[in-house]
């Protein structure tokens, strides 16, 4: 027999749709997702996928691979003076 590892979040998901389904246990519900398929039909979605958003999506991610991106920090400081200068645009008068 072979061991899966899960984190806490995972787990406690697996629970509650193990519980929800009527499964006695975790490991019946995992095997039964995996043997025998998931219980949700995966939607097909291959229409969303135009030629023009494909092009947006391949150059978004020529300019990630060339480094033109914003690093997390980056984003909450553009985001921060954003914000300031909407607000002092906004703001109520007194």
């Amino acid at each position: 027999m072979h061991q899966v590892n899960l984190d806490d979040h995972a787990y406690q998901t697996a629970q509650r749709r193990a519980a929800a389904a009527g499964f006695a246990s975790v490991d019946e519900f995992l095997t039964d997702l995996l043997v025998n398929g998931n219980d949700v039909e995966t939607p097909d979605i291959d229409h969303l996928f135009t030629p023009e958003r494909m092009a947006i999506i391949y150059r978004a991610d020529a300019q990630v691979e060339a480094g033109d991106f914003y690093t997390s920090e980056e984003a909450k400081e553009e985001l921060a003076k954003r914000r300031e200068e909407w607000l002092s645009k906004n703001r109520p008068s007194p």
